[in-house]
C-alpha cells in the first residue's frame, strides 16, 4: 500500500510524495501528561499486560493511575473510539552552513484502527493518611499487608480510615437543572414517588417486556399474549432473519410446550435483545413452582398434565469439598464471575453512538477490497442445556430440564412413578417425593468419577509456575496483535521503546 503523486512536484516546497504504508496495526493511546520516562508511564496504565487485557475487551475503558503503588489511587478512565488514522514519523535534517537546505524524509509506521482518549475528570483522591493537631500521619504501613503478620499485629489499635469504593457513577459533566425524576409526583409540593413499592428499591426493578408472569399457586394461565407484546415484535420483525426465528419458535412450542431459555438459544440464533421480545409473544414465563424460570406455551397448564413431568427444571450446582475430590482453589468448572475481578461502574464504556469509520465504509462501486466482517451468531453450543454421561457442566450452576438429561439412569429414577401420579407437589412436581435431591446426586457422583478419570497422578502432572513468576499469558486473543503507541504532547512513545521519544 502506498501514497501516490506526481513526481514532478516532488521537488517544489509543499507538494506531496510518494511514501510507502505498512499494513500494520496499531492502538493509541493519548497519554494525558507529558511523559519523562517510558516504563514509569506503562507502570501508571497496568504496563503492557494491563493493556492487552483491557484492548481485549471493547467494552472496558483504559484505566491510568497516576499512583499504581498505592491501592487507594482513584483511576482516571479513557473511553474506546474506531479510528482511521495514520501514525506518521517526520525526519527533518537541516545543514548547519545553510538551514535553507533541509531534507524532510516521512516514515507511515502504520495504521490506527483503536485510539484511547481520557475524556473525563480526574475526581477526587484520598489518601491513607492520618491528621491530628496539624499533623499528618502515614497509615500505608499499617493498613497494608506486606509479610505474614501474627495475632498481635491485627490487635493492635489503628486509626479509622475507611475510603470510599467510589466517589460518582460519571466522570464527565453534566447539565442537570434540578429537574424531577419521571417516577415521582408532585404531591402538597413535595417529589414523591409515585409507586410506594419503588421509594426504597432494595432490588431492581423487573423489566418484563410485556411478559406475563405466573406463579405455582395461581388459578389459571393466559392463552394470549399482550397486545403490547405483538405491537413490540412487530416493530423490530424487519429482516428475513427475524421473521424465520419468529416460524422457528412457533414451530418448537409446537413440538414441545416448555423450554428454557439456554435451551431456545441453542436452537434459535437471534439477538438477545430480541429474542426477550419475541419470547412473550408464544410463552409465559413461571416463576416458582417445579417449572420456575422456564417458558411456557400460552394455554399450556403443567399442573394439569402429568405429562410435564418431562419437562420439569432441575437446579443443579456442582458441589466443592475435598470429599468429592477438589476443593475451591482446583475446582474443575470455573466460576462466571469473581468477586476479586470487581469492576466500578466508571470502568465500561457507556452504550453510545460512535462515529463510523472510514475503514468500516463499504466501497461505492466494484467489489470491496477490505475483509469482510465475520458474521456475528448468537447460538448456544448444546452442551449449555443438555447434560451427557461423561461431561462435565459448562458452568458451576446449571438449570436442566429432566428431558434433557439423557443419561439411562436418571430417565429410569424419573419415570419410576409413571402412570401412578396422584398430585403435583410444588417442589418434586409430578415426580415422588425426593426425587430432586436424588438426582443431584446421581449427578454429582457422575462428575466425581470423570474428575478422577481425568486428573492426571502426581508423578505425572506437571508443575504449575508460582503466582509470582512470570509465565506466558495470553493478552489479545487475536494473533496479529497490534502494537500501542502512546500520543503524548507533542511526542509519540512507543510501549515497546526503551530508548528516547520520536518527534512527530
Amino acid at each position: 500500500m502506498s501514497i501516490t503523486s506526481s513526481p514532478d512536484e516532488a521537488s517544489v516546497p509543499g507538494s506531496s510524495s510518494t511514501v510507502e504504508c505498512l499494513d500494520k496495526k496499531l492502538v493509541c493511546v493519548e497519554y494525558p501528561a507529558s511523559v519523562s520516562r517510558v516504563d514509569k508511564m506503562l507502570e501508571t496504565v497496568g504496563g503492557e499486560r494491563g493493556v492487552s487485557r483491557t484492548y481485549a475487551y471493547p467494552n472496558r475503558r483504559l484505566e491510568l493511575r497516576f499512583r499504581p503503588q498505592d491501592p487507594f489511587c482513584h483511576p482516571l478512565c479513557g473511553n474506546r473510539f474506531p479510528a482511521s488514522n495514520l501514525l506518521l514519523r517526520v525526519r527533518r535534517r537541516v545543514r548547519k552552513k545553510d538551514p535553507k537546505d533541509a531534507q524532510i524524509h516521512m516514515e507511515i509506521l502504520g495504521i490506527i484502527g483503536t485510539t484511547y482518549k481520557f475524556q473525563g475528570m480526574v475526581d477526587f483522591q484520598c489518601l491513607a493518611v492520618h491528621s491530628e493537631e496539624g499533623k499528618h500521619t502515614s497509615l500505608y504501613d499499617k493498613i497494608i499487608l506486606r509479610k505474614s503478620e501474627n495475632q498481635e499485629y491485627f490487635e493492635q489499635p489503628v486509626p479509622f480510615f475507611l475510603p470510599p469504593p467510589i466517589f460518582s457513577r460519571l466522570d464527565s459533566p453534566v447539565d442537570y437543572f434540578y429537574r424531577p425524576d419521571s417516577h415521582h409526583k408532585l404531591v402538597r409540593g413535595l417529589q414523591v414517588p409515585s409507586t410506594r413499592e419503588n421509594f426504597i428499591g432494595l432490588n431492581r426493578a423487573r423489566r418484563p417486556h410485556n411478559t406475563i408472569f405466573i406463579n405455582f399457586i395461581d388459578a389459571s394461565v393466559p392463552s394470549e399474549p399482550l397486545e403490547a407484546a405483538k405491537v413490540n415484535w412487530q416493530r423490530v420483525c424487519l429482516k428475513d432473519c427475524d421473521r424465520q426465528a419468529e416460524e422457528d419458535m412457533r414451530k418448537m412450542f409446537e413440538s414441545r410446550p416448555i423450554w428454557s431459555r439456554n435451551a431456545v438459544k441453542a436452537n434459535i440464533d437471534i439477538h438477545p435483545e430480541k429474542l426477550k421480545l419475541l419470547l412473550p409473544v408464544f410463552a409465559y414465563y413461571m416463576v416458582t413452582g417445579p417449572w420456575r424460570s422456564l417458558w411456557v406455551r400460552l394455554g399450556y397448564d403443567p399442573r394439569k398434565n402429568t405429562e410435564a413431568k418431562k419437562y420439569q427444571m432441575l437446579d443443579f450446582r456442582i458441589r466443592c469439598s475435598t470429599k468429592h475430590g477438589y476443593s475451591i482453589s482446583d475446582m474443575p468448572v470455573k466460576a462466571k464471575r469473581s468477586s476479586l475481578d470487581y469492576t466500578l461502574p466508571i470502568t465500561f464504556n457507556k452504550a453510545v453512538p460512535q462515529p463510523a469509520s472510514v475503514m468500516e465504509l463499504p466501497a461505492q462501486e466494484g467489489p470491496s477490497t477490505s475483509r469482510q466482517p465475520v458474521p456475528v451468531r448468537y447460538q448456544l453450543k448444546e452442551s449449555s442445556y443438555i447434560f451427557k454421561e461423561g461431561m462435565l457442566p459448562p458452568h458451576r450452576q446449571m438449570f436442566y430440564q429432566l428431558c434433557d438429561l439423557d443419561v439411562e439412569s436418571i430417565k429410569k429414577v424419573i419415570e419410576r412413578n409413571s402412570g401412578k401420579e396422584s398430585a403435583c407437589d410444588e417442589r418434586d412436581g409430578w415426580c415422588e417425593v425426593g426425587t430432586t435431591d436424588e438426582l443431584r446426586d446421581m449427578i454429582s457422583a457422575m462428575i466425581k468419577k470423570i474428575i478422577r478419570s481425568q486428573r492426571p497422578s502426581k508423578e505425572t502432572s506437571p508443575r504449575m509456575p508460582h503466582h509470582g513468576s512470570q509465565s506466558p499469558f495470553p493478552l489479545i486473543p487475536d494473533t496479529t496483535s497490534p502494537d500501542v503507541y502512546f500520543v503524548t504532547s507533542g511526542d509519540v512513545v512507543p510501549l515497546h521503546s526503551s530508548g528516547p521519544h520520536t518527534s512527530c
